[in-house]
Order: C-alpha cells, then sequence, then structure tokens
C-alpha cells in the first residue's frame, strides 16, 4: 500500500460518488437498493473478481449474505457464516479491517476439513479487503472484496473505501430502525401479538386476495370465559401475564401461514388464509381442547385454567367484507358466551347455530 493524495480530478468524482450515496439515502427506505447502489460503486472503484456484503444476525450469532456480486448471489441466498468463522466472520467478532494480500499465507483463513466455504474466501481468491460496519462501536454487518486491483490502494482509497462502509452501515441501521417503527406500530404491547389495527389492514388484504383467486379465508374470534373474575381475584398485572401465555398458546397451535391478533381486552382473532369452515372449525376445536388441558403459571399466584367462546366465520359464505366478517364471527362467539360457554359456533349469511357444545 503506497501513501498518496488523490489528484483534483480525483476527489471531484468521488465526491460525485458520495453525492449519489447520499442521494440513495435520503430518497429510498428500501435497504436492498441502497446497498446495491454502495457496492456498485465500490465495484467500479476497486475493481474485485467478487465481492459482498453480510449482515449480522444477532439472533443467531451468525452472518447472512445481503448482497452479493451477480455470479454469486444465487449460491448464497441460503448460506450462513458463523461468527469467528472465516474472513467475514473474524472481521464481525473483531471489528477490525483486514486487507490480506496472499489469503494462502494467512492461517487465520485455511478452510474447514470439509472444504472451504464463502465465509472463509470465494473460490479462487488471492486478495481480500474486508471491513466491518460498525455504528457506535458495534458491527452491524461486513462488506469482502476479492482479489481486488493491488494498485488502487492508497491511504486515500482506504479511507475512501471506510467512507462507503459508513454509509452503509447507516443504511443497515435506519432499515433496522424502521423495522422496529414498524413492528411497534402492528403490535399489541401486552401480548406481542398482532393489534387490531393491523387485523383490519391484513384481513383486507387477504379478503382482496381470496377475492382474485376466488379461495376461501376464515378468522377465529375468541373470548376468554369469566376473566374479569381473575383479574378481580388477582390483579391486573396478573391477568395480562395470563393474556400473554395465552396469546403464546394460541400462537403456538395455529399454523406458520396463520396470524393470530389481540382484538382487545380478553378477546382474540385468528386469521386463517385459504381455509375453509370445515378445516377452521377443526383447528378451532383442537384450541378449545388445548386452553382446557392447559395450566399457566402466573408469579405470586400459581396455576391458573382458562376457557374461552369461540365463533368462526368464513368469506365468501358469511360476508364479503372486512366488516361483515368480524361481525358475523363475534355474533358467533357471543351464540356461545351467552349460553354454555366453553364451546365453537360457527356463522353464516342467514344464521348462526352451535357446532360445538362443551363436553
Amino acid at each position: 500500500m503506497t501513501s498518496s493524495s488523490a489528484p483534483r480530478e480525483e476527489i471531484l468524482k468521488d465526491l460525485l460518488v458520495f453525492h449519489d450515496v447520499a442521494r440513495a439515502l435520503a430518497s429510498s427506505l428500501d435497504l436492498d437498493s441502497i446497498l446495491h447502489v454502495i457496492m456498485k460503486q465500490m465495484e467500479q472503484f476497486f475493481q474485485p473478481e467478487t465481492w459482498s456484503l453480510l449482515i449480522v444476525d444477532e439472533q443467531r450469532n451468525d452472518l447472512y449474505f445481503a448482497v452479493a456480486d451477480g455470479s454469486a448471489s444465487g449460491g448464497l441466498k441460503n448460506v450462513r457464516v458463523a461468527m469467528g468463522e472465516g474472513i467475514a466472520g473474524w472481521v464481525a467478532e473483531h471489528g477490525e479491517t483486514l486487507i490480506v494480500p496472499d489469503l494462502g499465507q494467512d492461517g487465520r483463513f485455511r478452510p474447514p476439513a470439509s472444504g472451504p466455504a464463502p465465509g472463509y474466501k470465494a473460490a479462487g481468491a488471492q486478495s481480500a479487503i474486508c471491513i466491518p460496519l460498525k455504528v457506535r462501536l458495534k458491527t452491524l454487518g461486513v462488506i469482502q472484496l476479492f482479489n481486488f486491483r493491488l494498485d488502487t490502494l492508497t491511504d486515500y482509497t482506504i479511507s475512501f473505501l471506510h467512507v462507503l462502509c459508513d454509509y452503509a452501515a447507516i443504511a443497515i441501521e435506519n432499515a433496522r430502525a424502521m423495522q422496529t417503527i414498524h413492528e411497534l406500530t402492528i403490535t399489541d404491547d401486552c401480548t406481542s401479538l398482532f393489534n387490531v389495527r393491523y387485523l383490519y389492514q391484513k384481513l383486507e388484504e387477504e379478503i382482496e386476495r381470496s377475492r382474485r383467486f376466488k379461495t376461501p379465508l376464515s378468522i377465529i374470534f375468541i373470548d376468554l370465559d369469566h376473566f374479569k373474575h381473575i383479574n378481580d381475584q388477582h390483579g391486573h398485572l396478573a391477568g395480562s401475564k395470563l393474556l400473554a401465555d395465552v396469546g403464546k398458546c394460541i400462537r403456538s397451535k395455529v399454523r406458520t401461514i396463520d396470524l393470530t391478533f389481540r382484538y382487545g381486552g380478553d378477546e382474540f382473532v385468528v386469521l386463517l388464509p385459504s381455509t375453509g369452515k370445515r378445516q377452521t372449525l377443526e383447528i378451532a376445536r383442537r384450541l378449545r381442547e388445548t386452553l382446557n388441558a392447559a395450566h399457566f403459571t402466573v408469579p405470586e399466584v400459581g396455576e391458573l385454567k382458562v376457557c374461552a367462546s369461540f365463533g368462526v366465520a368464513t368469506y365468501p359464505d358469511c360476508g364479503t367484507t372486512v366488516h361483515e366478517i368480524i361481525s358475523q364471527a363475534d355474533r358467533a362467539m357471543y351464540t356461545i358466551k351467552n349460553s354454555t360457554r366453553d364451546g365453537v359456533a360457527t356463522a353464516h349469511g342467514d344464521g348462526l347455530f352451535p357446532e360445538c357444545p362443551p363436553q
């Protein structure tokens, strides 16, 4: 690496690069598009044979490929790199920039016995630059360039590279902040389920999809029985803990394509896309049996048991709008609530009838 100052023309050209990247950051909230702009600038500047940008997944303590050059992107979509392993993992763990002119001479990056992997080096790679993407001393990801032009490395170009990495880190942090804000707007504080605002949005979307593809959809309206007695006897903190546990129980017993919402108070809704009445009734009955068998432990209270009244409504049989479907499911639930409790009922546009009296 040599130390030199850049000529005036080069500085002006690089200022245009920063302008383009800054404009991408300001004009788009789409992380992929911003990262592609940044990586395209790096590719033009350093001309590596291959490159990639990986993002740290804190929950899994590894990295995944967010962006890669066209020739490698397809095969890297589901590849994970363990923290501390290979070039990307080492840089992510240590938070330090690596410039390795000869990968074969650096023992840290010898591939495992099972063979080389993308986290170690790209196929045929001889040299590498790997830079952490950091915000406030926290590493959010790494950028790695393989087989770059060695003659481009000067103090100035390395500084240029670090500035682009700072832009990438800002883009990742902004995207995560927007995701957090989005999750807060659609999530119920008490149960961590989706909230009623998001229910109306998703139900509208699913009705439109069902209308377009001529498929059914259903909802299950759930109201806990005698929940007020629990609040009165044990207090609202115990009641809130119980609601959270019941919500978690319901969510764990439905399919991954189904969405679970807290409607309000002690009421829950499960949205089941592409699901007809018969299958929905079976799911509702299983949920009822699960709640009946469950023992929920509340600190300073002990074990509590709950049961619930269930109402089922299906598009298009029970209605064709959000209001009609929710209203029909609610009315079906109340046929149980106002009679036997602890049961399941289904609704139709022309009437209501109990489907599953308590046993």
